[in-house]
């Protein structure tokens, strides 16, 4: 592929579910595109997660747009396997235009359009939407000790099962959705302890991803009036899918404060009490995986991009999406992400 040959009007980076959601609103558009992803095969992030891993939504409100996510057949909430069959029948039915492997490695401006550098090539674009998300960057707090613990650390990102842990003394470090979804079928086979910075607070039964889009909605709404609404923290942390309520109903979820340093053979409290571990499974979240655009020199404090909606405010040939409410209402989620490339498309197409 000749130099001439990598011009395209629009490069998207990472064919996740933003990737793909930002795919479908450009093809409908007509505009000149290409998706490039770092992955061997389709799925996005999905195919790297743990097996049981359940969405928060029923699939009709998990969908991307276009093409509705099948039931599962147990007629439960999908697990990661459903996501990725989903995703891979989503880019073959709207043909993106995808090619892979093609890992980025930076993003650079060159005249009049943006360089992105990968190992298939590169490809000189008017406008870059980058699609990357955060399963790719995942972060571990820092606590005295931590480099001593003699037994085996890993965060969610590299957790694949219960199954190594039969018998083992495991600690899971975090008050989210994911900590309380493994501890649930951990605790079903390892000596299990819970640690968290507040005492975790269930969503009702009742709420699950539907709710949570809609209060994201209203809540980025009112922000942009300087108005407040009740935001999901109000409601409580953790949405209570089939296994966390199981686990809830036996009285597995009981959790600790956070310790306050680690010890070779588990953790310690500032009162002087301990808990011995064998494992550490840090369920302490991600950020944004954004190294690729550091030529850019884009980020401001904390990290973050500044943007107007998924526009880079330094760099308005960039958009971002997927990453955060920050880039569009719950855009880190399914339906969220479709939601948010439908406004990026129309904004981009203005810009060509």
């Amino acid at each position: 592929m000749t130099d001439a040959a990598r011009l395209a009007d629009v490069v998207v980076i990472g064919a996740g579910q933003a990737g793909l959601a930002a795919g479908y609103y450009l093809r409908r558009a007509g505009a000149d595109f290409v998706i490039l992803d770092a992955q061997q095969t389709p799925g996005g992030a999905w195919q790297h997660a743990w097996p049981s891993l359940r969405l928060f939504s029923p699939a009709q409100y998990s969908s991307l747009p276009g093409r509705m996510m099948p039931i599962p057949a147990d007629g439960g909430y999908p697990d990661a396997a459903h996501v990725v069959a989903y995703l891979t029948d989503y880019e073959q039915r709207y043909r993106l235009p995808i090619v892979r492997p093609a890992a980025v490695q930076a993003v650079r401006r060159a005249g009049d359009r943006l360089a992105v550098e990968s190992s298939a090539g590169t490809w000189r674009a008017r406008i870059v939407v980058s699609a990357t998300g955060t399963w790719w960057r995942p972060y571990v707090p820092h606590y005295p000790g931590i480099g001593d613990f003699r037994g085996e650390q890993l965060h969610t990102s590299g957790y694949r099962g219960p199954e190594p842990f039969h018998g083992r003394r495991v600690l899971v470090v975090g008050g989210g959705n994911s900590a309380a979804q493994i501890l649930a079928e951990l605790s079903q086979v390892a000596q299990t302890t819970w640690a968290t910075l507040r005492p975790p607070r269930l969503l009702p039964d009742e709420i699950d991803g539907r709710a949570l889009f809609d209060l994201a909605t209203r809540r980025h709404r009112a922000a942009q009036t300087g108005e407040r609404v009740e935001g999901i923290g109000d409601l409580g942390d953790i949405v209570a899918v089939a296994p966390v309520r199981e686990a809830r109903d036996r009285g597995a979820l009981k959790a600790e404060p956070m310790f306050s340093h680690i010890t070779p053979d588990g953790v310690a409290w500032a009162d002087g009490s301990t808990a011995a571990c064998d494992a550490i499974v840090w369920c302490t979240g991600f950020r944004p995986a954004l190294a690729h655009l550091a030529p850019l020199r884009l980020r401001g404090p904390g990290g973050v991009i500044g943007t107007d909606g998924t526009r880079a405010l330094a760099e308005p040939r960039l958009h971002l999406l997927g990453y955060g409410d920050w880039t569009g209402p719950a855009s880190a989620t399914l339906i969220g992400a479709g939601r948010t490339a439908r406004q990026l498309a129309a904004e981009v197409i203005a810009q060509l």
